[in-house]
């Protein structure tokens, strides 16, 4: 175990100070690339607190077809969802190696009995998971798949002034697995905005070099 200056066990270092509060109760567990930490319809009442590493979110349905729900890393807990004692509402995956805190449900019932304050921390967070997974069903819905295409790059978008670059590194498969197409109509589009220098595209990163256009 190290400790910094500040005294503070540097593997809950990205945590904010009520949630590492609550990590040191749980136990911190190391897990490989490509785990499968959380199963879509699984009963369980385990929270993971990530201190390093990173997870992606997805569903899936019985041909193996997938749709993403997002990437989160170092200071992000998955399984919140779960606690009313229902069935996992979605898979959680390590991208690669991953440390967290699991910590169990009696652990969180007598963190928030000491700690109320926290209750509210996390009913934030259910309240802005559940706002982005609306507006991503409203995208799927609404827009077309260039549509479904921009808004996910206009997100991961750092910055104000052009060029902008993506704050995630997405290949063509992870886009087309969180705006639900295929990998090569990805491919196109991505081709086509290049060739309009939209877009600047090596590998992995993306820069986006002015605005995209509204329709393609």
């Amino acid at each position: 175990m190290t400790r910094g200056l500040s005294g503070v066990d540097a593997r809950f270092a990205a945590l904010s100070d009520s949630v590492r509060a609550l990590a040191e109760r749980g136990m911190v567990r190391s897990y490989r690339k490509g785990t499968v930490l959380i199963e879509e319809g699984d009963r369980s009442d385990t929270l993971y607190i990530l201190l390093s590493g990173r997870v992606r979110v997805y569903s899936s349905n019985e041909t193996g077809r997938e749709v993403s729900h997002g990437t989160y890393g170092a200071g992000e807990y998955l399984g919140e969802m779960s606690l009313d004692g229902g069935p996992r509402s979605a898979s959680v995956i390590t991208l690669e190696s991953t440390v967290c805190s699991v910590v169990m449900r009696a652990t969180l019932e007598a963190y928030i009995a000491e700690q109320p304050a926290f209750a509210f921390e996390l009913l934030g967070k259910l309240i802005r998971r559940v706002r982005a997974a609306t507006l991503s069903t409203k995208q799927l819905a609404l827009n077309d798949v260039y549509g479904r295409l921009k808004a996910l790059l206009d997100s991961h978008a750092a910055g104000d002034d052009y060029p902008r670059t993506l704050d995630e590194r997405l290949t063509h498969q992870d886009m087309s697995t969180r705006i639900g197409c295929s990998r090569e109509m990805v491919s196109r589009l991505m081709k086509d905005l290049q060739r309009g220098q939209y877009i600047d595209h090596e590998g992995s990163v993306i820069r986006l070099l002015r605005p995209l256009p509204p329709r393609w």
